[in-house]
């Protein structure tokens, strides 16, 4: 495990996995190949290996990839398996947790969770919560989304719930009261809350933010990430959220992220205000070389939609729904991750 406490303000712009970015109450971490457990951070990353368990008033919040998050509930305990974002994978070995996958329509994700039960990949934007029991069961709850059930393949979309045992895998309709359950559960309505607080997050990120963010890093490290966007640290805040490439991402709670970025092909990276015009950036060849190279590219802040955002979303001005910018492309590029576990269309 690596702790950032001195350098997160650092290290502003990230696409790793495992960070932590909320605790509440008492929560405890397992570093693999150690043998005790000690006082989890706000300021820790997890490494593959590693495990977070929470006692009853406990509640924490990993970064999964750039977009969604993991939040794990009271009495439960959870491995981060792998924490490359090709193949992301969480154990949940008891208790609750939830993610909360933000996204943009069309995009495929790779986010694998397994349990003593069972083995299944998430694949769109939405909101899951597992619970488990030990020797018991496995209970998934897909509010929104889609996920595809390792053994069978099956796919399972929002509105519906699996049960997993030793024995049987049943499938459901969600009844009107378990609907509601997320408006009265503590570790749903804590999600949501953290969902609504991370959303803000991004909208008070400034442009002479991300263009200070941008201009500080070498080239390279913006390469071979997310090709969906970056963890952002907000130090008026005090956490990490989600800048996208591009408009068009939205929490499945209904909160926009309204700051973004777009990346341009070309020979350099600089910052540049929302009109497109350049601002007081830098000019860095990736290579190492002069600003005359090929293999870099520009970043800047995305230009507004033509609809402007609201506290509720989008207004009514007619415009367009924002689109998200496509995956960068150049031989830097990383794509689109696949899913792991889905083997048939859908």
């Amino acid at each position: 495990m690596i702790s950032f406490a001195q350098s997160r303000e650092k290290f502003v712009i990230s696409a790793k996995a495992g960070g932590i970015n909320a605790v509440t109450g008492q929560a405890s971490v397992h570093l693999k190949g150690e043998s005790d457990w000690q006082q989890l951070m706000i300021t820790d990353d997890l490494d593959a290996g590693d495990r977070v368990r929470t006692a009853y008033d406990g509640r924490v919040e990993i970064l999964l990839n750039p977009g969604s998050y993991l939040r794990v509930g009271g009495n439960s305990e959870v491995e981060l398996s792998n924490n490359s974002l090709a193949n992301l994978e969480v154990r949940l070995l008891r208790g609750t947790a939830i993610v909360e996958a933000t996204g943009a329509d069309g995009l495929e994700l790779n986010i694998n969770i397994s349990t003593p039960h069972t083995k299944l990949a998430i694949v769109r934007h939405g909101l899951y919560r597992v619970n488990v029991v030990p020797g018991d069961a496995t209970e998934l709850i897909v509010r929104k989304g889609r996920v595809i059930l390792s053994d069978s393949h099956t796919k399972v979309k929002g509105g519906n719930k699996v049960i997993f045992n030793a024995t049987n895998v049943s499938v459901a309709k969600l009844t009107k009261e378990e609907k509601k359950v997320k408006d009265r559960e503590e570790v749903d309505v804590w999600s949501k809350e953290r969902a609504e607080a991370l959303a803000k997050a991004n909208r008070r990120i400034s442009d002479r933010m991300i263009s200070s963010a941008f201009t500080s890093i070498a080239g390279p490290h913006l390469f071979g990430g997310s090709p969906f966007g970056y963890w952002f640290y907000n130090s008026r805040l005090g956490c990490y959220t989600f800048l996208p490439n591009g408009y068009g991402w939205v929490s499945p709670y209904g909160s926009w992220y309204s700051t973004a970025v777009y990346y341009y092909p070309g020979n350099s990276y600089s910052s540049g205000s929302r009109n497109g015009s350049s601002g007081g950036g830098v000019s860095t060849n990736p290579s190492g070389g002069n600003s005359g190279g090929s293999s870099g590219g520009t970043y800047r802040p995305a230009p507004p939609p033509s609809s402007s955002p609201s506290a509720g979303g989008f207004g009514n001005g007619g415009g367009m729904r924002p689109q998200p910018a496509s995956p960068r492309q150049g031989s830097q590029s990383s794509p689109v991750p696949r899913k792991s576990l889905e083997t048939t269309p859908y």
